[in-house]
């Protein structure tokens, strides 16, 4: 099965409200639509952990960043157009997410997956993923096609060690999702968690993560 029909397959799962073990820019995770509250939820649930704890999410682009804060203060602009490490920006209003998706404050960390120089757009034009595609590719990709941001937070029990590569995630993990990517579509994960920065509409910056 290809990466094209083996994303086809995961965003019709998140659009049913289903939960997927997929490979992020980082490491593997557990994720869901994150505008669906009731599937937010059951994130929690496998993972268990509490629902007061915000979760990360990952969106396509600085386009749809937009879409779902209310502000992108202009040094976030400037951050994501330096980088080149997985880093989630926490973003000071969250809006159209899932309400137990974002912090008490109503700020949300949102990450923008890393892609390899030669994953990216090619004379204006995307590259289709193939199978060899790194995991940043594939889950940039993934959340492309659902166009909604995807929660990613780490294929792992709450308080256990994220784990390091696909061998590493816990059965119990693997059994309780509904869709399960193959494991090859997790070459390239760093396998560390990102940076995190907090900015806020004036300009702040604090590094939470360095």
């Amino acid at each position: 099965m290809d990466a094209l029909q083996v994303i086809n397959d995961a965003v019709k799962v998140l659009r049913e409200g289903g939960v997927i073990l997929y490979p992020t820019d980082t490491v593997w995770g557990i994720g869901c639509d994150a505008t669906d509250e009731k599937a937010v939820a059951r994130v929690f649930e496998i993972k268990k952990r509490p629902e007061a704890k915000s979760l990360v999410l990952l969106a396509s682009d600085l386009d749809m960043v937009a879409r779902y804060v209310k502000a992108v203060p202009s040094i976030a602009v400037d951050l994501v157009e330096v980088n080149d490490a997985p880093m989630t920006i926490i973003y000071p209003e969250a809006q159209y997410i899932a309400p137990n998706a974002v912090a008490a404050d109503g700020s949300v960390g949102i990450r923008i997956p890393c892609v390899p120089e030669e994953d990216e757009e090619e004379n204006g034009r995307r590259k289709a993923p193939q199978t060899d595609f790194t995991a940043g590719s594939f889950c940039r990709e993934l959340v492309r096609r659902l166009r909604k941001p995807l929660v990613s937070t780490s294929a792992n029990i709450s308080g256990e060690p994220a784990p390091g590569g696909f061998d590493d995630i816990a059965e119990e993990i693997r059994s309780a999702v509904d869709f399960v990517v193959p494991r090859r579509f997790g070459q390239g994960a760093c396998g560390r968690a990102s940076q995190i920065i907090k900015v806020g509409l004036g300009g702040e910056v604090e590094i939470i993560r360095a």
